[in-house]
């Protein structure tokens, strides 16, 4: 037994010593993997904004209650602010290379950090699940155009409580299949791919766009951009803005991992200020005018873009199924570039970081994939189940952990980390390693972010239950409110109870600037992963 774990162990860099706490996929990025610049952060924007979920954003806070233009105005200020919390969050990782995993170990402590990292693996795994379903939905529309009479080419042998055909299972087995290579690449190699599938979904939009406005006839946007102010919708408006940070809520939590890899911080910086708010909003108000201007059309609105493309084909000849299938390519790229960074590749880094012996970035990236298909995604998606729901409004757990990642790195340590100490040789010797491991500020700070929220969360899981109002409004505004207590909460209890060991060193160290460029040139000193993966001698 101790030979087979020997043999699956992950190699280390030579330059730092084999311990629990770190290996080459998560330890600070040297300047030989630091190379997404300003366009790379762009294009990863642009896969990040373009994508069916935000498309069909506009649908559900229509059928809220609210009119096209709240519905718009509510993207546009959950952007602004997704953006501006995301970019506080990104600092660590611009700065001092750190991923995710290891920023978390100032904020929670060595073995607290863990249960920040549990949390993200479930969210990958269910989300990369969902989103695959998405994907396979793609990928149908394409052997849609290719045989319309796919459903009777592949007999359906699947049993009505699924939710799904077989042609339909068969087609999310083909994007699972796809999304693999992609996996593989390493992240600093992921340039290309951005390039490409950025430009095909960039290009998508515009031409279904254009076509959707070029035949909409004189029938104009019927009810869709008609709708009347129902009244009372400013509490509406404010959980709609909410809702759409609480999108991001996951990506915005974890955005140290991408955000080592920027050759220079104003690259991490502008390629996201730009990009994410501006693509996020374009994809929500194309989904809005597009479906406007064609549910006259097929006799509804079709918010889901693969059932708009099914519907393309059902009313269509041949050069409609023709264009379906460059459609639904140019979606099933979209679905890759998102789900394989923003799911594979973000659980893959805290698999790595939980076991980081055995486990690094492609083998949990691998396992979250396999894990995903035991979320039984097709019962997530053509069902409405508590646990979808659970899932929407997770933000609720996560803004007070974004809180207190911001408040700890911007407010407490004043910008100064001690890296050596995110991964030591001996625990104890960590200014990090708080008592017992933990560092007990997070988890009350945590606690006090999520309370507030708590009532008007249960409600919404169970709507038999009855809250006064105003608890139900607190939770509209829940990612606010949580974040903001939290770092609040955070931020006194280590000033009336600083951690000797933090305050020693805060107050020690040199200024800010200086321990960045250090430890920017210590990392640039180390080997490479390529270089011990594929010369571990030399390494």
């Amino acid at each position: 037994m101790k030979d087979i774990l020997k043999h699956l162990q992950i190699p280390h860099n030579g330059d730092l010593p084999p311990n629990q706490w770190v290996n080459n996929d998560i330890k600070p990025v040297e300047s030989s993997r630091r190379t997404w610049t300003f366009w790379t952060y762009h294009n990863f924007s642009v896969l990040l904004g373009l994508n069916i979920s935000n498309y069909m954003t506009g649908s559900s806070l229509i059928a809220m209650g609210l009119t096209w233009r709240q519905a718009l105005a509510a993207i546009i200020t959950g952007n602004v602010i997704s953006v501006a919390v995301l970019l506080a969050n990104s600092l660590p990782g611009a700065f001092y290379h750190i991923g995710f995993p290891l920023a978390n170990r100032y904020v929670w402590g060595l073995y607290g950090s863990l249960f920040v990292l549990w949390n993200r693996i479930l969210l990958s795994i269910v989300w990369y699940s969902f989103q695959a379903w998405i994907g396979g939905e793609c990928v149908y529309v394409c052997l849609q155009a290719i045989w319309p009479s796919i459903e009777t080419r592949i007999p359906n042998n699947m049993p009505p409580s699924t939710g799904m055909s077989t042609a339909q299972f068969v087609s999310y087995i083909i994007f699972m299949f796809i999304s693999l290579p992609v996996i593989y690449i390493r992240p600093h190699k992921l340039q290309a791919f951005f390039y490409i599938s950025a430009s095909i979904i960039a290009l998508f939009i515009i031409a279904i766009l254009a076509w959707a406005l070029s035949t909409m006839g004189d029938t104009g946007f019927e009810s869709t951009i008609s709708s009347v102010d129902s009244g009372d919708s400013g509490w509406k408006i404010a959980f709609a803005i909410v809702s759409t940070i609480g999108g991001m809520a996951a990506g915005i939590l974890n955005n140290d991992d991408y955000s080592r890899f920027g050759r220079k911080p104003h690259d991490v910086i502008w390629g996201q200020l730009i990009g994410i708010p501006v693509y996020g909003i374009l994809c929500a108000a194309v989904g809005i005018v597009v479906t406007a201007a064609t549910q006259n059309r097929y006799g509804e609105a079709l918010w889901n873009l693969p059932n708009l493309l099914s519907a393309v084909m059902k009313h269509g000849g041949s050069g409609s199924r023709a264009a379906a299938f460059f459609g639904g390519v140019a979606l099933t790229i979209s679905q890759v570039g998102l789900n394989v960074p923003a799911n594979a590749l973000a659980g893959g880094f805290d698999l790595a970081a939980t076991f980081p012996k055995y486990i690094n970035l492609r083998r949990g990236a691998y396992i979250t994939v396999a894990m995903s298909v035991a979320c039984n995604p097709w019962k997530l998606v053509n069902t409405a189940t508590t646990f979808l729901t659970v899932l929407s409004s997770y933000s609720v757990f996560l803004a007070p952990m974004i809180g207190s990642m911001i408040s700890a790195y911007v407010l407490v340590m004043r910008q100064k980390i001690k890296v050596e100490d995110l991964f030591p040789n001996h625990h104890t010797e960590s200014i990090y390693w708080y008592t017992y491991g933990v560092n007990w500020r997070a988890p009350v700070a945590w606690v006090c972010g999520i309370v507030p929220s708590l009532p008007g969360f249960v409600v919404t899981i169970d709507p038999s239950i009855t809250v006064p109002v105003a608890l139900t409004r607190m939770y509209y505004i829940c990612f606010l409110t949580g974040a903001a207590i939290s770092a609040i909460v955070f931020t006194v209890l280590h000033c009336i109870f600083p951690a000797s060991g933090v305050q020693s060193f805060v107050k020690t160290a040199p200024a800010s600037e200086v321990l960045m460029r250090e430890y920017r040139q210590q990392w640039d000193n180390s080997h490479s992963v390529e270089a011990l993966v594929e010369e571990p001698d030399k390494a």
